[in-house]
């Protein structure tokens, strides 16, 4: 641990936030000359204090201890390499434009890879009207599901939810040619390519 360089940061997060070092103190319960030592790197804080002082400056407990946040680089926003989080434990789904810390239920998550889908577990694809209509022999099982389907397009996504014990049997609007992606619980993470 860098105490030098840990309180930089809180120096530097202190003042993006506009706080005084009586408000960050106040809002620790600490004094206001607690935050000097620390921005001055003669000290650092208490090991109780830092899961506080990392929610406060809004950074997590790991930059904190590095003293230093690395922004991410700009991307250019293609949604066909959209990145998805998805955790094995209660099957929730965050999507990100680029890599991003995030934990679910505890545990910090990985980005999944899609594979492209062999052609014995392919979704069925039809187009009904202006409509993709999605459907599936996979078994819908509390163990073994498809737990959602998305449409990614060069500057759009459509994510419809699934759940066990129902047919996958889904619309998703037909809005240009672009890259279906989906997510068994048991085998991970596919994609397969629609026409327009």
């Amino acid at each position: 641990m860098d105490n030098t360089k840990i309180g930089e940061l809180i120096y530097k997060i202190r003042k993006e936030k506009n706080l005084t070092q009586q408000q960050l103190a106040n809002k620790l319960y600490v004094s206001d000359k607690a935050i000097s030592k620390w921005e001055r790197g003669l000290g650092c804080p208490d090991v109780s204090l830092l899961p506080t002082l990392a929610e406060e400056l809004g950074v997590t407990l790991e930059n904190l201890l590095q003293g230093e946040v690395d922004p991410n680089d700009m991307v250019g926003g293609n949604m066909k390499k959209l990145k998805f989080y998805i955790c094995s434990n209660c099957n929730n789904i965050i999507t990100s434009t680029a890599d991003v810390d995030v934990s679910c239920c505890g545990r910090k998550l990985k980005a999944g890879i899609p594979q492209k889908a062999p052609e014995d577990i392919k979704l069925n694809v039809e187009r009904i009207e202006h409509d993709y209509y999605i459907s599936s022999s996979h078994p819908m099982t509390k163990d073994n599901y498809i737990s959602f389907v998305a449409l990614l397009t060069g500057d759009s996504m459509m994510m419809r939810k699934q759940y066990p014990e129902w047919d996958l049997q889904t619309r998703i609007p037909n809005f240009g040619r672009g890259m279906l992606i989906w997510h068994s619980t048991e085998k991970g993470l596919f994609y397969q390519l629609t026409s327009k």
